[in-house]
Parts: C-alpha cells; sequence; structure tokens
C-alpha cells in the first residue's frame, strides 16, 4: 500500500476554520508558481535589474492570478460545471470547490476576487508611476483577459477561445515583468515568451480531458469537448510543437543566444505528457501523471532559458 500515489483530500469547513489558510487555499496557490516563473523570464529578458520593482511586481501578479483564480471558481459555479463535475482531478481540475463544499459561499467567493483586483489595480498604479505608464495597458489588458476567460457576457473559454486567452496572459507577464525593469517594451517579450506561454497553454488544455462531461453539460464548448478525445489529443501535441519551434527560431533569428536552446530539455516533461495523453485520452481518470508533468514543463523551460539569459548578463 506505501506504493500507492495518494489523492489530495478536498478542502472542508472544518478542516479550514483559520480564516487565513482558508483564503490562501481559496486561491489555488499550487498553480501560482507558473505565474512566478513567468516574471522571472521577464526579470532576464530586462537590460537592468532592480530588487525592489522585481517583488513588487511578482507580488502584483501573483495576486493577479490568484484573482483571476477565484472568480474562475465563481463563474463556473454560475455555470454549474463544478457541481457537475464527478470526473475532476483535485486539485488539478474542477476547481478548488470551495463553493461546492461550503468552505466560502458564492458571494464571499464573489467579493474575494473582486478584492484581489482592487488590490491588484491599487499596486499597479503605484508601481505604473515608478516605472511608466506602458505598464497600464500591460495590465489592462491581463485583467481583462483573465476576467472575460469565465464571465458572463463574453465566456470566452466557452466559444473555444481559451487557450488563446490563456496564451496572451501569460504572455502580458513575461511582458510586464520586462517592462518594469527598463520602463519600456522589449520586441523581444513576444516571441521569447511565447514558448513558455504555450506551455502553461498545455496545462489548461490537458486539463479540460477529466473535466470534459461537465464542461459540455454546462455549454462550455472549448476544444476538449468540440472533438473527439483521441482527435482533442493532437491539440496537445500541436502546441508542444509550437513550442519547440518557436524556441528555435527565436535562436535563429537572433532574439535569444545560441546557449538558449539549453532550455529546450523542459520540454521533455510535456513530450511525456502527450505521449499519455495520446493513449489515456478517452480515460481522463489516469491523466493525472500527465497533468503533473505538464505543470512541469510549464516550470522548467522558462526558468532554465532565465537561468541562461541571467547568465548571459554577468
Amino acid at each position: 500500500m506505501s506504493g500507492m500515489a495518494v489523492t489530495p483530500v478536498e478542502p472542508t469547513p472544518e478542516a479550514l476554520r483559520d480564516p487565513v489558510r482558508r483564503y490562501v487555499l481559496a486561491t489555488r496557490p499550487a498553480f501560482l508558481g507558473i505565474t512566478a516563473v513567468g516574471c522571472l523570464l521577464g526579470f532576464a529578458l530586462a537590460a537592468e535589474f532592480h530588487w525592489h520593482l522585481a517583488v513588487f511586481t511578482l507580488t502584483l501578479a501573483l495576486l493577479a492570478h490568484a484573482g483571476i483564480n477565484v472568480l474562475n471558481d465563481y463563474y463556473d459555479h454560475l455555470n454549474g460545471t463544478d457541481a457537475a463535475n464527478t470526473g475532476r482531478l483535485f486539485p488539478f481540475t474542477g476547481g478548488s470547490r470551495f463553493i461546492q463544499n461550503r468552505v466560502l459561499s458564492p458571494r464571499q467567493t464573489l467579493a474575494y476576487g473582486l478584492g484581489l483586483f482592487a488590490v491588484v489595480i491599487a499596486g499597479g498604479l503605484w508601481l505604473m508611476v515608478h516605472a511608466g505608464t506602458g505598464l497600464f495597458w500591460i495590465g489592462l489588458a491581463g485583467l481583462a483577459i483573465g476576467w472575460s476567460y469565465s464571465a458572463p457576457p463574453l465566456r470566452l473559454n466557452s466559444r473555444g477561445l481559451g487557450e488563446a486567452c490563456v496564451t496572451a496572459g501569460f504572455l502580458l507577464i513575461v511582458a510586464g515583468g520586462s517592462y518594469v525593469q527598463q520602463g519600456r517594451i522589449d520586441p523581444r517579450v513576444w516571441i521569447v515568451g511565447l514558448p513558455y506561454a504555450l506551455l502553461v497553454t498545455n496545462v489548461l488544455y490537458i486539463n479540460q480531458f477529466p473535466d470534459r462531461e461537465a464542461d459540455r453539460l454546462a455549454g462550455k464548448w472549448h476544444w476538449v469537448v468540440r472533438l473527439r478525445p483521441q482527435v482533442a489529443a493532437r491539440g496537445y501535441w500541436l502546441i508542444l510543437c509550437l513550442a519547440a519551434v518557436t524556441l528555435v527560431t527565436a535562436v535563429q533569428a537572433g532574439a535569444l543566444p545560441l546557449w538558449a536552446l539549453a532550455s529546450l530539455p523542459g520540454l521533455l516533461p510535456g513530450l511525456l505528457a502527450a505521449r499519455l495523453l495520446s493513449v489515456r485520452a478517452a480515460e481522463p481518470w489516469r491523466l493525472r501523471p500527465a497533468i503533473r508533468m505538464s505543470i512541469l514543463a510549464a516550470h522548467l523551460q522558462p526558468v532554465l532559458l532565465a537561468a541562461v539569459l541571467f547568465w548571459g548578463r554577468a
């Protein structure tokens, strides 16, 4: 029995009586590391580095991601997808379960998400004064994408645009991290940050397989719902290949040094996940290892690339 994987226990009011712990866990903090490595990549791209601005930028980015997660839980409660989700692989899919398990009420969840957004906006205005007004548009676009991803009337993920939202949103994290350090947008961020953003997109993409039936019943017509599982699995391969091709292209175009190819091994966990998904697409309850490997790839590649860029500046 000791060799068996332990399934994490879902949150309950009894286990989360401490309000601080309750509200921290409601943000799904295990996923926030993906935002942290995006900021790191943006910092590494900048020609300058200021610690105090980096810490403040990172904090705001994490709070923004947390707010988006909380609001996503609220809107998935409204459309019924999380309540109907019996195939979820907690804690990766099916939401935080805070509303469904009565840890937080829907009203508390909405207020919490909006409160996090308010803090991000206030902090962003302060940061804009010190870093430049261009940050306003980066931040506004990021919050707008995060809100419209699941909130009515747009509900972009339900219209097959969720993947594009995630790619754009996480590209903006890299752009914001770079901008704050040097007060301008480096044109390289869009191609340099794209492999990372695509790997994060694959985390969303594979997470939709266990949620497929509940999403279909709730009218969330993303591509994993629209396509047969085996066909939808090819989408993961496509996104992964685009990440690899973009990285190589960035090197060939001179946007990155040759040593940036040292971050290519960061895609290997994604390759393993793709192979597992191809085999288990119709058995989503067996995708937990593939989801973990997708998350690992989304962390490993940008960390390796950031290390190369920082090393090149030393």
